[in-house]
């Protein structure tokens, strides 16, 4: 099975090592590269419409520095190209990057300091549509299926990483299109499964579980 992929990575230096990394499998071609969400999208369109067609897999990291985040360029690529894996490719393991990028369409999540073995096994099962997951995202979704009462929304995790950056609840109804009685509502229910009464115990909680970065 010959495979091609499209890397995307806001850091050129991470993009070579890829590269260098993945063609060092005679079955695997890298046909393009993209540093931001906006870039992939375009990209990828104009792939769509060559000969040869959009890559099998795209290989997604999740900050793209300006512009839109990886879960979004996921969510929009796979309706956009849903012949198209994407398989998120990250250092972060927290459990609303998991859960978001699954839930926007990535087949799988795999982190950047998995032995080059497993990365390379991970794209082949990706680019097949099954399921690539490092063993440490894998305890993660273990131990949220075990006990799903605690189990974070993808909309609380949303209002989660809304409050991390500081935004009052005005500000994350209005990003999240959502009108501030639903925020409250949802901020008690954060704060129950979380055990804490207030904004700052909530985040300290979530980033010792890993919940948030």
């Amino acid at each position: 099975m010959n495979i091609r992929i499209m890397l995307v990575d806001d850091h050129p230096v991470v993009r070579t090592g890829m590269r260098a990394l993945l063609e060092a499998d005679a079955r695997v071609r890298v046909v393009a590269e993209a540093a931001s969400g906006q870039e992939t999208l375009s990209r990828l369109d104009e792939l769509a419409s060559s000969p040869d067609g959009a890559p099998d897999l795209v290989l997604m990291d999740l900050q793209l520095g300006e512009g839109i985040g990886g879960i979004e360029t996921t969510r929009r690529v796979r309706a956009a190209h849903p012949s198209t894996q994407v398989l998120t490719v990250t250092t972060f393991d927290a459990e609303a990057d998991i859960v978001g990028s699954l839930e926007a369409g990535a087949v799988g999540y795999v982190l950047k300091d998995s032995p080059t073995d497993a990365l390379i096994a991970a794209v082949f099962e990706a680019a097949a549509g099954r399921s690539a997951l490092s063993p440490e995202v894998q305890q993660r979704l273990v131990r949220r299926l075990a006990d799903p009462r605690t189990a974070l929304s993808p909309r609380e995790a949303e209002i989660l990483e809304a409050l991390a950056s500081g935004a009052s609840n005005r500000e994350i109804a209005r990003a999240l299109f959502l009108s501030e009685s639903t925020v409250k509502t949802h901020l008690a229910h954060l704060y129950g499964k979380l055990g804490v009464d207030s904004r700052t115990a909530a985040l300290r909680v979530a980033r010792e579980r890993r919940l948030i970065r």
